[in-house]
């Protein structure tokens, strides 16, 4: 089966990508709350960071920015998190 010329889905629906980013993002925090080791933290902060390139990709495409606005309180939430978790690993 040949390669698609279509355009991806992620082009098509950038909103949609940087929600599905945002949701790893939080699966990758709860996972280094339940676990809290430097390597958990450090993937969860990786998972950030491409969730803001995904956040970028959605604003400038202008589509759904009430969920990509309410995406981005959330993905802050989970870093302000994250950084706590990361620093209850240092004072052990």
């Amino acid at each position: 089966m040949g390669k698609r010329t279509e355009t991806s889905w992620k082009q098509d629906h950038p909103s949609t990508l940087f929600g599905n980013s945002v949701q790893k993002a939080y699966r990758l925090l709860k996972h280094a709350k339940q676990h809290p080791e430097e390597m958990a933290v450090e993937h969860a902060f990786d998972q950030i960071f491409h969730a803001e390139n995904s956040f970028a990709n959605a604003v400038q495409h202008g589509e759904h920015l009430d969920m990509v606005q309410q995406n981005k309180e959330l993905l802050e939430q989970i870093r302000h998190e994250l950084h706590e978790v990361q620093n209850n690993i240092k004072e052990q």
